[in-house]
């Protein structure tokens, strides 16, 4: 009788913010081994020049806001490329678990009897606080830290959840929040977050390209909103944010230009 065709494995890998430097030895070990993977559109390419050169690489395309690759039609893809019996990574932008549907896509393939592990990676939040200085906790400053995102699956903004984020001990990270700031900002003032409290908006995360925008909860939107920005936004909330040298350079400066008016 002829021996069954071995079924592949998927493995849900963490890309990290961006630079491959910051790839954990476990998720290079995975992509190096990769037959096919499959990457989103905010995977860098030196990390895609991490798989073997034989190895088929498809772009998903998934980031916000922008047309991409439905989710149905990715987990056909992976699901195929695993019963040809390869070895396939699906490679994320960040940590799977941190809104990057892992629990939707292993839920798929284990429920087509396809062997799924998951690799953690840096995320948005631990790569731009360690870039620009803020600890995401700090004693008598900030006891909690909240990871979360404003908008919905259909893009509106999030309706429950603000008052979790008002305490003042408590540092918010926000991801896939930049065109909803202002009612983000809105809903945390009005939950009982102070105006005044520091923000920090850290723009491509990890990256040589980084940058950040200091400012407070009630005047960030509008200095945002006058900048161009293109790449992934994460949205540091809290009193630490005031430890960052950069938020000290961008309100000293937002300052004397508001003097010099």
């Amino acid at each position: 009788m002829p021996r069954e065709k071995a079924v592949g494995r998927v493995s849900l890998v963490g890309a990290g913010p961006g630079a491959a430097d910051l790839l954990t030895v476990r998720a290079l070990r995975h992509i190096r081994s990769a037959q096919a993977v499959l990457y989103d559109a905010l995977v860098c390419d030196d990390v895609i020049s991490l798989a073997p050169a034989a190895c088929l690489k498809i772009q998903t395309g998934k980031r916000a806001g922008r047309t991409s690759m439905k989710q149905e039609t990715i987990n056909r893809l992976m699901l195929r490329l695993a019963r040809r019996g390869l070895t396939v990574v699906r490679l994320k932008g960040g940590d799977p678990s941190i809104f990057g549907r892992v629990g939707e896509e292993a839920a798929f393939l284990r429920a087509h009897q396809i062997d799924v592990d998951v690799v953690p990676g840096v995320t948005a939040a631990c790569a731009a606080a360690a870039q620009f200085d803020v600890p995401l906790t700090h004693r008598a400053e900030a006891r909690r830290l909240v990871i979360a995102t404003a908008t919905t699956a259909d893009g509106r903004l999030t309706e429950e959840g603000w008052a979790g984020a008002s305490d003042r001990e408590t540092t918010l990270a926000l991801y896939m929040g930049r065109s909803k700031l202002a009612e983000a900002s809105a809903r945390l003032i009005a939950a009982g977050r102070r105006g005044s409290t520091p923000v920090l908006a850290i723009e491509n995360a990890g990256r040589a390209t980084a940058r950040a925008i200091g400012g407070t909860l009630s005047e960030l939107p509008a200095q945002l909103a006058a900048e161009d920005l293109d790449g992934p936004v994460v949205v540091i909330v809290g009193e630490v944010a005031a430890r960052s040298s950069a938020w000290r350079a961008t309100t000293f400066l937002q300052a004397d230009k508001e003097a010099r008016l």
